[in-house]
């Protein structure tokens, strides 16, 4: 386990007034976030309560799980704003999504104007249990087609845990990554924070999302930090304003 100091943070201690989140799930009803309006409302005063000024939303896109597509979500992130805007002032909430990198993506890549967190950086993400046979293919692809691909929670892509030259490897390829800030706090477990410290002390981490998906999520913002040196932690959480809406 890691040392921890008496002063240790919490993690809500670290986000700002004006933090920007590029990864969450608050759209109601449309994969395995939000269940219903109520709920999205709910979750949204708790997030704008720990500091979140900005959140784009994040839905899932995986063929035959969530088969999502940029009218669905637009429609649903339509309606779901106009419900905010008549419960909140200053409602900063816009969409995009998360593309599962699988056989289809190349597809989708082809098909559609993909959904952006802003201007041409992608959301992506791999399967939990191994890493797509054509992957660079696919990140290849996705930069030809003129996008830059930032790769969600890498710190829990397990198959890489005793692989680290593949971060590098995926890093070379152009990929930006994006830390789960409850990596953090060890909520997902103790070798996705071990990666999660390495990552940071290595320098590989760009951006942080919250990924909520739920209440419980949240709640962990209320856990102490997990990882030795929360510096490089406060500088992917500042690096965020980014993607600041013009």
């Amino acid at each position: 386990m890691f040392f921890f100091k008496k002063n240790t943070p919490l993690l809500r201690d670290l986000i700002t007034e004006n933090y920007i989140d590029i990864h969450s799930h608050l759209l109601p009803g449309i994969d395995d976030g939000s269940k219903s309006i109520e709920q999205t409302l709910e979750m949204y005063s708790k997030m704008i309560d720990l500091g979140f000024s900005e959140i784009i939303t994040t839905p899932h896109v995986i063929e035959s799980v969530w088969d999502n597509s940029r009218s669905t979500i637009e429609n649903v992130a339509q309606t779901t704003v106009a419900k905010l805007i008549e419960n909140f002032k200053n409602v900063t909430v816009r969409s995009a999504a998360e593309y599962m990198m699988d056989s289809n993506f190349i597809n989708l890549i082809q098909e559609e104007k993909l959904l952006t967190l802003k201007e041409n950086y992608v959301l992506v993400e791999m399967s939990y249990l191994n890493a797509p046979y054509q992957l660079y293919e696919i990140i290849f692809e996705l930069q030809l087609a003129g996008y830059s691909p930032v790769l969600a929670h890498p710190e829990r892509y397990t198959f890489y845990f005793n692989n680290f030259e593949e971060y590098k490897k995926l890093k070379k390829s152009g990929c930006s990554f994006q830390l789960n800030l409850l990596s953090s706090v060890g909520y997902y477990g103790e070798n996705v924070t071990k990666t999660a410290n390495r990552l940071l002390e290595n320098n590989m981490i760009d951006f942080v999302g919250s990924d909520i998906h739920h209440e419980k999520h949240i709640s962990f913002f209320d856990a102490k930090i997990q990882i030795k040196n929360s510096e490089n932690l406060k500088t992917a959480i500042q690096n965020n304003q980014f993607f600041k809406r013009i």
